[in-house]
């Protein structure tokens, strides 16, 4: 019996501590009530919540954190956004936060847009005006993608992390094998620029980056439309920056930006290129047999090594 007693108490006491144990790891980090941003990107997880909030020093432990969200059926309830947390809330405080929403903006900046193009859509969510944006931003340098930014965020701020971002995206590697193709840092970004505009898709892009380097490298005229789309600028009757068909009259415009009349690289980026355009540019093959492409009103691209063989094409594939 007393055997029996002892068990029990000893029972007691592990529940006790494992009870305590457990609060203390549920308890808030510090007393600091001093509150950092916190952003859960699209799509994360809950390990990668629990990794960023450990490693932000906003929870004690990721074990805890997890098992805790799943006893509770809070899985599919954290919100993407960025939420302002402090060391010293718990977490059932914070995961009530990262349940209530985030009062910051999403806004999407797609690949090939010109810098206009990203002032209207900033515009529209932050009310900055355009003029302010386009100061200061740089075509080519502000890189495309989904970004999560605070109602209040300035332009100074929106540009600044569209550059960062296309710093860390540009990285070493890719910078080196840049100038491994024989082109400064600079012309690698004119390129891909352009590469976004005339392919749709990866595979495409990497033929067309080749045979624009091709053409480069050897002096043809890059002979790219894009380039005169961006030379046009705003067409008011199709509310477009890229007008969609360009006329004989149309290659023949004035303009440092056509590459059917002015030999070489534009003097400036005529887009602002993703990662697959600038992947492209820096593994393109200018050894490729081809001189030509086309790609049809289906979106499939043929390839010419001819001007024949090129006009064939288009005859061909309507």
């Amino acid at each position: 019996m007393k055997k029996l007693i002892t068990i029990i108490i000893v029972i007691i006491i592990i529940i006790f501590i494992a009870n305590g144990w457990w609060n203390s790891q549920l308890a808030g980090v510090s007393s600091d009530e001093s509150t950092k941003v916190f952003v859960i990107a699209k799509g994360a997880g809950v390990s990668e919540i629990a990794k960023n909030l450990k490693e932000a020093n906003l929870i004690k432990s990721e074990l805890v954190f997890k098992f805790y969200v799943k006893q509770n059926n809070l899985t599919n309830k954290l919100q993407a956004g960025s939420y302002k947390l402090s060391p010293a809330m718990s977490t059932q405080e914070i995961l009530k936060a990262l349940q209530s929403g985030s009062e910051d903006l999403w806004i999407t900046l797609p690949e090939g847009w010109r810098v206009e193009e990203m002032a209207e859509e900033i515009n529209s969510k932050f009310e900055i005006r355009n003029s302010n944006f386009l100061a200061a931003a740089k075509e080519g340098y502000m890189f495309p993608d989904t970004y999560l930014f605070p109602k209040e965020a300035t332009v100074g701020y929106i540009i600044d992390t569209l550059r960062k971002t296309f710093d860390s995206r540009f990285a070493d590697e890719l910078r080196s094998k840049i100038r491994s193709q024989g082109l400064a840092e600079d012309q690698g970004v004119i390129l891909a620029s352009i590469v976004e505009r005339e392919a749709r898709s990866d595979k495409a892009r990497e033929m067309v980056a080749s045979i624009l380097l091709k053409r480069f490298k050897i002096g043809m005229a890059l002979n790219a439309d894009a380039t005169v789309q961006y030379a046009l600028g705003f067409q008011k009757s199709e509310n477009s920056w890229w007008k969609r068909h360009l006329s004989f009259d149309d290659l023949k415009i004035d303009s440092p930006y056509n590459t059917y009349t002015h030999a070489g690289l534009p003097p400036k980026p005529i887009s602002n290129p993703g990662l697959s355009s600038l992947k492209a540019v820096a593994n393109a093959d200018s050894s490729i047999p081809y001189l030509y492409y086309y790609h049809d009103s289906k979106g499939i691209s043929h390839f010419a090594k001819t001007l024949e063989e090129h006009n064939q094409n288009v005859a061909n594939y309507p």
